[in-house]
């Protein structure tokens, strides 16, 4: 091997020499050599040099690494585990060697193979490229194992290129051609056998493969690329579309694409952008800065800008608007773009920013390449000397047309750089300049050397210079008079979400979707403008083709126009890399006292380890007490890490989480059992996960939390069925399903058709499993159901089955709360007296400390039967009073339910019952101001935690409160938007008397006949429910409708069937109400002795001194003294 001074000198750099000979170092410790050894121990102070030195040790670890053969038995360290990643993979085959076999000696044909492999060590490694294996005559390289690159794709093409032209030149007895192909895809890649004599690192997968079969489509010395690659490449190359090919061993046709040569470019930006460029958004300002530094540049005072962010943040794109911006103003612009590729190739970027201002073009000759550059130079009176600097700087033979230059290499250099700086003073002479310098983070220190003579030299100049770079590298301008640091920030979620629109256009994208994108891409531009494009290709592709993709769906995979940049940062951790992948899996955040306890290593190699995850900026700590906390600087950064963990370490890893979490955070177990169930799920244990999910489910729900706690039931319903059918699974699956089914009743109301269906299923569960209270859960459901739905014949069945039940467990709430259902049941079909009684019953077994809320038993009966027992109990119980003749007694039920609510501050659901039962028997007693306190209160609450349910009977109750106030429009707005969201939720109890009151505002909006047509409507769904509860007071409105109309007769007949019903029912409230309305229109038509007698009857029924509203109604009647006729 050469020597260290020798590799020095071809470096430019063999001033050093000496400095590394007295520290002994040789090419064992090259690689192991820092930036602080460089400067601090061998003295080597220019950035420049130290950054070419780091560059060119890192090449040669890496050729070294391409080219190492282990002997057999050896075992390599440090062992690289298997992991799933994104590869480019190109494989290249040796054309004709097989025929060749047959005409050459065998020692002749190990030459060429020989010689070929070569090529393939020394031109690979330097694309960053690493040698997997050579297959006799073809090789298998990977690109993006085991380092990524952000341009792994790009990066394989060149080589591929590169190769055919180097195996082109060899000097063998007949010239030797490649063919080559190139496609991307994640794979398994690695150590693939766990123990014995292999220690190649192999690669499962279909891209391998397809590489190969591509391969053998080529034509000699051709790149033939698949179409995971091609859209990688942006404009890079230009390709020939060589249509769908059917491909050995490769499933259905494959789209393929010949690589013709690399494309002339201006940027990396625009290359990557070449179908077009998302809006540009929230920059408005920083575009304002540079609109006002240019024109400062064109009045003599030069201006440097330094644009600087994270990669993806915009730094290109706004760059570009800016451009853009000034199309219109007299300039010169002058662009130059540094490459990854390129960061040892002195003064790159100004070589190709001439290049392409000459028009220089690969097919012409060395003379029409002077010419242009001839042509070029005049328009700035270049001297024939620097003539000759700038044509000898891009490799050009010099005809004898310019003067020898005989300087030393050091005098060269520095003229090169003096002729390049007054080549922009003297164009910013005549015109203003526009310099853009992209990517310096990438520049060449040559390069960097010219640009820091450049920002001194146009103070005085009408220049702007635009330097972009990442933030990681550190320019050494900062301070100075006309330097001004403009840093990019994240853009808000308002932001990211009109660049989501804006690619999205008419195509459709679900609201959850938009939201996913919008929290994983942490408002980086470039983020979002990939996922969203990756999410939409995702969408229009079939199931076939993401289970091919091995994308588990559209909202979990990292894009692959993102995945070898993320991965680029990952693989520059070394060791620490498998702490990221740990806190991947943990999730976006972590403590450091978990990742502590899970990773088990000691804690200065974890603190060192965690110190070069956040300089290498992939993770923020922020200091607290006791532990620090941890958290991933982007989300798809955690999503890169955690896609590398193959199945099985990666559900060992999880379940070391839940493990770890179960035994060392009980607070967590408690609180956020969601979160140990969705390690133990990804770990493969159910019967543990499901569990967890079990008491997410419930602590949520009793937290009123209903989305979520649908959301963990659901999950835990869809895991269980995989368990062994056993009664333990089966009771689950019982326990699930009414949580369930209460979760969806709370969120839709219960009378939805998805809230029966659950209650079916989970009463069908309770039959196979021996638990009278899981079956006494699923019948209240379905009784709840009924009830809702507008069913009273089946809800009363359901009740007296569940009272049944309950008496035969001889369980004591149990059995009060069946008296409850059936009291309910009974009130609502209509059978008052039969249902006081039954709600009697409920009441003397009620015990306000054993059952109230802060007791056990009351907490449990709250959690199987829905709300808060006293609640519903005192709720039904003042209807059934007010209606059998108690008005006085209804309303201090009503007093106590709202009592009992107001107390209940966690439990909305219960404080929404007690407010509208307590508002409708206020409704009954018809009085006023407690209706709209009362509508305003439930309004308010519903509203708030968006409640359909719960709005519509708000809205009934201040309908009916407008109506009774003389707002006729306000009630029937209010009233039709009830009754709209009512049928939304699938609930029909009510609606008769819902509908009576809508009537009763149409009439007085004087809208006749659609308040004749309404109280037909709610006559007939009375009819069609059997819901009677209301029946006499609809009987008695539609009466009082008929009386305004002048309709006398109609009018009594309704009011007789009303008196009739409520008769019958033993509603004597209602029936009282009836017969004063009768009695009116009685005496209206001279029957004064028999309206008297008639009202006089039923009114001496009420106890006396109770001065309810229609009692006073009566009463005033009675005291009229008959009109004369």
């Amino acid at each position: 091997m050469r020597s260290v001074r020798k590799w020095l000198t071809s470096l430019g750099l063999s001033e050093y020499a000496d400095r590394f000979a007295e520290h002994r170092i040789d090419f064992s410790i090259l690689q192991n050599l820092t930036d602080k050894d460089l400067k601090e121990e061998l003295g080597i102070v220019p950035l420049g040099d130290r950054r070419k030195l780091l560059r060119a040790i890192a090449k040669l670890a890496g050729a070294a690494s391409a080219t190492r053969r282990p002997a057999p038995g050896s075992k390599s360290s440090p062992r690289d585990e298997a992991e799933r990643r994104q590869v480019t993979v190109m494989f290249a085959d040796l054309v004709g060697s097989t025929a060749l076999s047959t005409r050459i000696d065998p020692e002749d044909l190990r030459e060429v193979i020989s010689a070929y492999q070569k090529c393939v060590a020394e031109t690979v490694p330097h694309f960053g490229g690493f040698v997997a294996r050579y297959v006799g005559d073809g090789v298998l390289v990977y690109f993006g194992y085991p380092h990524a690159h952000e341009d792994d794709a790009e990066r394989a093409v060149r080589a591929g290129l590169e190769l055919i032209t180097v195996v082109a030149g060899l000097k063998m007895r007949a010239p030797q051609q490649v063919r080559v192909g190139i496609a991307t895809g994640v794979v398994v890649v690695g150590h693939l056998i766990p123990s014995g004599e292999s220690e190649e690192r192999g690669m499962v997968g279909e891209t391998p493969n397809l590489a190969a079969r591509l391969q053998s489509i080529a034509e000699p010395n051709t790149v033939v690329i698949a179409e995971s690659t091609r859209r990688l490449l942006g404009s890079f190359f230009q390709l020939d579309d060589l249509g769908m090919r059917n491909l050995k061993g490769i499933a259905g046709p494959v789209q393929a694409w010949a690589v013709l040569q690399a494309s002339s470019v201006a940027s990396r930006f625009e290359a990557l952008h070449a179908s077009g460029l998302t809006a540009l958004v929230g920059r408005e300002e920083e575009l304002e800065l540079l609109r006002r530094c240019f024109f400062r540049a064109t009045e003599g005072e030069g201006q440097v800008i330094l644009l600087s962010g994270e990669a993806g943040i915009g730094k290109s794109r706004l760059t570009s608007a800016f451009v853009r911006l000034l199309a219109g103003e007299p300039h010169i612009r002058l662009r130059y773009s540094c490459s990854p590729q390129h960061t040892d190739s002195a003064l790159y970027p100004i070589i190709g920013q001439i290049e392409r201002a000459a028009g220089l073009a690969r097919e012409d000759t060395s003379r029409a390449k002077l010419e242009k550059l001839d042509g070029l130079l005049k328009q700035t009176s270049t001297s024939a000397t620097d003539a000759a600097l700038f044509a000898e700087m891009l490799s050009l033979p010099n005809d004898r047309r310019y003067p020898a230059v005989e300087l030393t290499p050091r005098q060269r250099r520095q003229r090169t750089l003096q002729a390049i700086v007054l080549q922009v003073e003297t164009l910013a002479r005549s015109c203003p300049v526009l310099m853009v310098f992209e990517d310096a983070h990438w520049s060449d220190p040559t390069s960097l050397e010219l640009l820091g003579r450049v920002v001194d030299r146009i103070r005085t100049r009408s220049v702007l210079l635009v330097v972009t770079f990442r933030t990681e590298f550190k320019p050494g301008w900062i301070g100075k008079p006309h330097v001004t640091s403009l840093s990019l920030n994240r853009l808000a979620p308002r932001e990211v979400g009109a660049i989501i629109d804006h690619i999205v256009g008419s195509n459709p994208l679900t609201a959850s979707m938009r939201q996913d994108i919008i929290e994983r891409t942490d408002g980086i531009p470039l983020f979002v403008e990939e996922m969203t494009k990756a999410v939409l290709e995702a969408a229009s592709e079939s199931e076939a083709q993401r289970a091919a993709a091995l994308v588990p769906s559209p909202a979990l995979a990292v894009p692959a126009s993102l995945h070898a940049s993320l991965m680029a940062r990952l693989d520059r951790l070394g060791p620490a890399k498998e702490l990221a992948q740990i806190g991947a899996a943990i999730g976006r955040g972590f403590s450091h006292f978990l990742l502590s306890a899970v990773v088990r290593k000691p804690e200065a190699e974890l603190q060192s380890a965690l110190d070069r995850l956040i300089s290498a900026g992939l993770l923020l700590r922020r200091e607290g007490t006791p532990y620090a906390t941890y958290c991933f600087k982007h989300v798809l950064v955690r999503d890169a890490a955690y896609s590398t963990l193959l199945r099985e370490p990666r559900r060992a890893l999880h379940a070391r989480i839940a493990e770890t979490l179960e035994s060392h955070f009980a607070e967590i177990s408690e609180k956020q059992p969601e979160l140990i169930a969705h390690h133990y799920r990804e770990a493969g244990d159910v019967a543990k996960a499901v569990g967890y999910l079990s008491a997410a489910g419930d602590r949520a729900l009793s937290h009123s939390a209903l989305k979520e706690a649908h959301e963990h039931i659901t999950q835990a319903l869809q895991l269980i069925s995989a368990l062994p059918d056993d009664d333990i699974r089966r009771h689950g699956e019982l326990k699930l399903q009414t949580a369930l089914a209460r979760t969806l009743q709370e969120q839709k109301g219960y009378g939805d058709r998805q809230v029966g269906e659950a209650y079916t299923k989970a009463r069908e569960f309770s039959k196979r499993v021996a638990d009278a209270g899981m079956h006494l859960a699923a019948l209240y459901g379905l009784w709840a159901y009924h009830y809702l739905s507008g069913q009273p014949a089946a809800m009363l069945e359901q009740a007296n089955e569940f009272l049944a039940l309950a008496e035969r467990e001889d369980e004591a709430g149990p059995i009060m709360v069946g008296y409850r259902l059936v009291g309910t049941s009974r009130l609502i079909n209509g059978y008052i007296a039969d249902a006081s009684d039954a709600l009697h019953q409920a009441l003397v077994r009620y015990d306000p400390d054993a059952h109230g809320a802060a007791s056990p038993a009351g907490r449990s009966l709250r959690a199987r039967f829905g709300h808060d027992v006293g609640v519903t109990m005192h709720s039904y119980r003042s209807w059934a009073l007010w209606l059998s003749g108690q008005p006085a007694d209804a309303e201090k039920a009503a007093e106590i339910e709202l009592e009992r609510g107001q107390a209940l501050e966690h439990d909305d659901q219960s404080r929404l019952y007690a407010l509208w039962h307590a508002g409708m028997t206020y409704v009954l007693l018809r009085n006023e101001d407690k209706v709209a306190e009362i509508g305003s209160q439930l309004t308010e609450l519903a509203d708030d935690r968006q409640l359909p349910y719960w709005q519509a009977l708000g809205n009934f109750l201040c309908g009916w409160r407008a109506a009774r106030g003389g707002q006729a429009g306000d009630a029937v707005r209010l009233l039709d938007e009830g009754l709209r969201l009512w049928a939304q939720t699938g609930s029909r109890i009510f609606r008769p008397i819902f509908l009576a009151f809508l009537a009763e505002a149409y009439a007085a909006d004087d809208k006749p006949d659609l308040a004749h047509r309404t109280f037909e409507e709610a006559l007939r769904t009375t009819n069609e429910t059997g819901e009677r509860w209301a029946e006499p007071e609809i009987h008695r409105l539609f009466g009082d409708f008929l009386t305004r109309r002048g309709s006398g007769d109609a009018a009594i007949a309704s009011y007789e069937q009303a008196i009739t019903v409520a008769r019958g029912q033993g509603s004597r409230s209602f029936e009282l109400r009836a017969t004063t309305s009768l009695a009116r229109v009685l005496s209206d038509q001279d029957r004064h002795t028999e309206a008297h007698d008639r009202l006089l009857n039923i009114y001496r029924s009420f106890d006396a001194g109770c001065d309810a509203a229609d009692l006073a109604d009566a009463k005033a009647l009675l005291d009229e003294p008959p009109s004369a006729s």
